[in-house]
């Protein structure tokens, strides 16, 4: 059987005020998930619309389409291009789970939530020519899934191809989180077992890893065990936690030993009235100066997500985040305008009281102004939006940030880290261009290597020109 997997563009990624390099970082690793589910007899394809050109005049037996909010339209076209022609169409992901019905009218069949055991049904289903129309997962468990496609994934066109997922969901649940859809109706937060988890991460040449999971310390017995069976493998990775995790136990210490260098952090905001709103208990009353001194200490860096356009926010929180963030060390700042995503209680309560502007979803994307604010205008929210990640990347601003470590070292690697992400995009562009991206990755790990702090590695300087 003739199958091809689909991972369409985000509409952003093919706007030319965005940047590229944004949207060849990490493969379609769902897609080569389900992939594994196939069989040995199966000839598959996989394409990544960021990274490749998509050509629908082919006629496979089935087609898988991979959905999220801002590339629903062009996924939709995708489908409906492929079903005129006669073949099988299936849709899923975040989007196909928050709003089903939106999705059914494109799809001959459709997924929603997680698709470890939907998938495999389906398959079976289909190969028997009796496929449902709906499969709803039931089973949240990936104790047991096979080991990812890899042999897919064209490694060449993205700077971080070791991109892995250990766990599932989130413990939390944010109101304006897009994955709670996704995980309604049973377990929101899972995770494989750790010998399978080391043994993936074994199989990934290279050093560096980036952890795709929502909160990789979510699970603290499960994280425990993976750092430990990730010391003296000398990797060195970045991933995601929550403040409350880093604070609590010895277990970001654990992490540092096994060669984390880099994490991701959901602070959104200051304000502990935007917390409780937001139902981000898990922010409330912590204090983030000493988590971030934590890190530090521990030579981890940090890129922390904001969100701007909370009810609580006026004309001063652009300047006081930044100005925040700077102080604080940060080495990268992420930041959203408030967006509702479907099926979030976020999203229910703007609908019920008459606060959305419009359901373009392509205009979803974190940057847009969707619905009626309330302490500022849509107009100061955008600008002051815009304005936050012009002054916390000016050059200026970059190197007052990597002054507050009070390592050389440490200055360094933040400031070759900040500067390289966002001031060189003319070399990011050529190299996306020249299909030489995975070149830069060496760049990468070398930053991210072994520093006075940390206790894993190889003991090279990760600026060895320097030295």
């Amino acid at each position: 059987m003739n199958i091809k997997f689909i991972l369409p563009a985000l509409l952003e990624a093919k706007n030319p005020f965005w940047r590229p390099i944004k949207y060849s970082l990490f493969p379609p690793l769902g897609l080569a998930t389900l992939a594994a589910y196939c069989s040995e007899q199966d000839d598959i394809e996989l394409v990544d619309e960021h990274v490749e050109a998509l050509s629908t005049e082919d006629y496979p037996d089935l087609v898988i389409i991979q959905v999220y909010i801002t590339n629903a339209f062009r996924a939709y076209a995708i489908a409906d291009s492929y079903r005129k022609k006669g073949v099988y169409v299936c849709l899923g992901g975040l989007h196909v789970s928050s709003l089903p019905e939106e999705a059914a009218a494109h799809a001959d069949s459709i997924f929603i939530g997680p698709g470890e055991d939907t998938f495999p049904r389906f398959l079976a289903d289909f190969r028997k020519r009796a496929p449902q129309k709906i499969y709803i997962n039931q089973e949240r468990t990936i104790q047991d899934i096979p080991p990812i496609r890899r042999d897919l994934i064209k490694r060449s066109l993205y700077l971080v191809p070791n991109s892995i997922v250990v766990t599932r969901g989130c413990p939390h649940h944010c109101d304006f989180c897009y994955k709670d859809a996704f995980f309604e109706g049973g377990k929101s937060f899972y995770t494989q077992r750790t010998d399978a988890a080391l043994a993936e991460i074994d199989r990934l040449p290279g050093r560096h890893l980036y952890f795709l999971d929502d909160h990789l310390l979510g699970n603290q017995k499960f994280a425990s065990s993976l750092f430990e069976g990730m010391s003296g493998m000398g990797r060195v990775f970045q991933g995601a936690s929550t403040v409350d995790a880093i604070l609590r136990s010895n277990l970001i210490e654990k992490a540092a030993a096994a060669g984390l260098r880099s994490v991701f952090i959901g602070f959104e905001t200051l304000s502990q009235g935007n917390l409780l709103q937001s139902n981000k208990k898990q922010n409330l009353n912590k204090t983030y100066s000493e988590a971030i001194r934590k890190l530090h200490d521990l030579g981890i860096m940090i890129n922390g997500s904001f969100v701007f356009g909370l009810d609580e926010d006026d004309k001063d929180v652009f300047k006081q985040t930044v100005d925040w963030g700077i102080e604080n060390g940060l080495t990268t700042s992420t930041y959203h305008i408030l967006t509702p995503y479907p099926g979030t209680r976020l999203y229910k309560q703007m609908e019920a009281d008459g606060r959305l502007l419009h359901k373009n979803w392509s205009l979803y994307d974190t940057r847009q102004v969707v619905y009626k604010t309330k302490g500022l205008s849509a107009a100061e929210l955008k600008n002051g939006y815009d304005w936050a990640y012009r002054s916390f990347y000016s050059w200026s601003n970059v190197l007052k940030a990597s002054l507050q470590h009070s390592e050389t070292e440490l200055k360094l690697k933040h400031f070759a880290y900040a500067g390289g992400w966002k001031k060189f995009e003319p070399l990011w562009n050529f190299m996306i261009k020249t299909r030489g991206l995975n070149q830069m990755l060496p760049l990468l790990e070398s930053i991210l290597s072994r520093n006075k702090k940390g206790n894993q590695g190889d003991g090279r300087s990760p600026f060895p020109a320097i030295a």
